[in-house]
């Protein structure tokens, strides 16, 4: 049973989906009811059986643990696996799903296949988190599309085709690159295995391409490959345009998942393969990486200024705080590192409960636009309170998990370039900004739309479901240890094979760099 520990928590949503799929039948109230419980009785299972993984995992051992390893088919294998850099976004999924699913219980159209899409999606995410193999993480990896796809386009908005394709065309166009990069790196390596693949040294010899000097060779093409990736799911500016579609269109769990779960699949993938893989590459791309980060924090907080739309506004914040990630990760240094990993969790709590927040009033008004309300904190104390502390915590402010990540990573990429960490730091200013902004339009000022008067304030399943979400970002922001305790040997052992894969003369430069400061 200990060794079946991951395969079990993957797979169990899993059996739900095909349960639901083979054996209910009708589409009565009872019916519809029946796959609600279900969908949330195996979530809140397997997030129970997650916890187990989560106490019995040793914090100092940086390799992997749980490890599974079984032939699959055509020669390929089965692997999985959690270390550091990986069980907290396993737990974070476990934790998020039962949440999501209690969330969207006032769905009535085609709730099985609801269910269904939801339960295959957990664990494809788990998957993705947990696969210690090329091909099988490349299979969890771009079958997440799928779920999300069907999900917005049939439970969407008005325009839910446009932005179901557009999601789809967008990550799975990066993915090619990937699969390419994928098929180099097996040829070079001659394994798929993830952990013989960290262990092995692709070469970072320059040679010509077209006339051009790739530095970094071969290492420097493949990141780029990944980043191609990775980039689009994060998503990196400019190539973020697919998301505010997706989550104006996307339907209340959808944009949930996608803010809190989906997203982080990219900061994951340049943890676990990019810097680890490719040092060299990584080195060289950083600087672009790093400008790149620190204009999508201003730009797309900028842009959220100008939006009319609750949901839009709230993803162009997501892109934003994207921005702090990957400018943690690439700045390869422990706090930066710790620090994007931290924000990618926190962000996981603070952005779903926003989008969360959106829907609590969508579901009453049906309008997302922000002039459609105002004043709701007459009607509604409760939900203007709730609103209030994410608002808070989306901004950063001390005392809330949003604050130690965004901290942190400035910190950490201060240490590399500190003209990125002063427009980054500018970008602080702005979500203050936006968020403040929205919160006064929506919240305050007089009640004096009519159709505002009759509004009723949350209901006792809406508060169950912001209970857990408003604790752990509380308890994350008092108490960051909790994280950093877990995350920091592996990301220790991971800078430092990075400082140590990079040639000579970079190396004393990054080393002096650190003594200068």
């Amino acid at each position: 049973m200990e060794n079946q520990l991951l395969s079990i928590i993957t797979f169990l949503p899993l059996v739900a989906a095909l349960i639901l799929a083979l054996f209910m039948r009708g589409d009565d109230a009872a019916a519809r009811q029946g796959a609600k419980w279900l969908a949330l009785f195996t979530t809140t299972a397997t997030f129970v059986i997650s916890l187990f993984i989560l106490f019995r995992f040793d914090p100092s051992n940086t390799g992997f643990q749980f490890v599974e390893e079984r032939e699959w088919i055509l020669g390929l294998t089965y692997k999985m696996g959690v270390d550091g850099i990986s069980i907290l976004f396993v737990m974070l999924t476990t934790f998020l799903m039962p949440i999501t699913i209690y969330a969207c219980w006032n769905v009535e159209t085609r709730v099985k296949e609801y269910m269904i899409a939801f339960l295959v999606l957990e664990t494809l995410m788990l998957g993705v988190f947990m696969a210690l193999d090329l091909v099988l993480f490349y299979l969890f990896f771009e079958a997440g599309l799928i779920p999300m796809f069907l999900i917005i386009g049939i439970w969407g908005g008005k325009e839910r085709i446009y932005a179901a394709f557009k999601f789809f065309l967008y990550t799975f166009l990066g993915s090619v690159l990937m699969l390419v990069a994928m098929i180099v790196m097996y040829f070079d390596a001659g394994t798929t295995d993830i952990v013989e693949l960290l262990a092995h040294d692709f070469g970072s010899e320059t040679f010509s391409l077209l006339g051009f000097q790739v530095v970094g060779g071969l290492q420097t093409m493949l990141f780029l490959a990944f980043f191609a990736s990775f980039a689009v799911k994060m998503p990196m500016w400019p190539v973020h345009t697919w998301l505010p579609d997706a989550h104006v269109q996307a339907p209340t769990a959808g944009s949930v998942v996608l803010a809190a779960i989906l997203l982080k699949m990219g900061g994951y993938g340049f943890l676990r393969f990019s810097l680890p893989m490719f040092p060299v590459g990584s080195d060289v791309m950083a600087p672009l990486v790093l400008w790149l980060s620190a204009i999508a924090i201003v730009y797309t907080s900028l842009v959220a200024l100008a939006q009319t739309d609750m949901k839009k506004l709230i993803a162009y914040s997501s892109v934003a705080h994207m921005g702090f990630v990957t400018m943690g990760i690439f700045s390869a240094n422990q706090q930066g590192v710790d620090g994007a990993i931290f924000q990618m969790i926190s962000h996981g709590f603070i952005s779903g409960a926003l989008f969360l927040c959106v829907g609590v009033i969508y579901d009453r008004m049906h309008t997302r636009e922000i002039d459609a309300y105002g004043g709701l904190v007459n009607r509604m104390p409760a939900y203007a309170l709730v609103f209030m502390f994410f608002t808070m915590a989306n901004v950063g402010l001390p005392g809330t998990s949003g604050f130690v990540g965004e901290f942190l990573t400035l910190m950490g990429v201060f240490q590399v370039n500190t003209w990125v960490a002063a427009v980054a730091a500018t970008g602080v200013i702005l979500s203050a900004a936006y968020a403040l902004w929205l919160y006064r339009q929506v919240v305050f000022g007089d009640l004096i739309k009519e159709a505002l008067r009759s509004i009723t304030d949350m209901d006792r399943r809406e508060r169950v479901v912001f209970a857990p979400l408003i604790a752990m970002t509380l308890i994350l922001g008092v108490y960051p240890s909790l994280v950093t305790d877990i995350i920091g040997p592996s990301v220790t052992a991971l800078v430092t094979d990075y400082q140590a894969a990079l040639p000579a003369d970079a190396a004393a430069v990054a080393l002096n760099e650190g003594h200068s400061e």
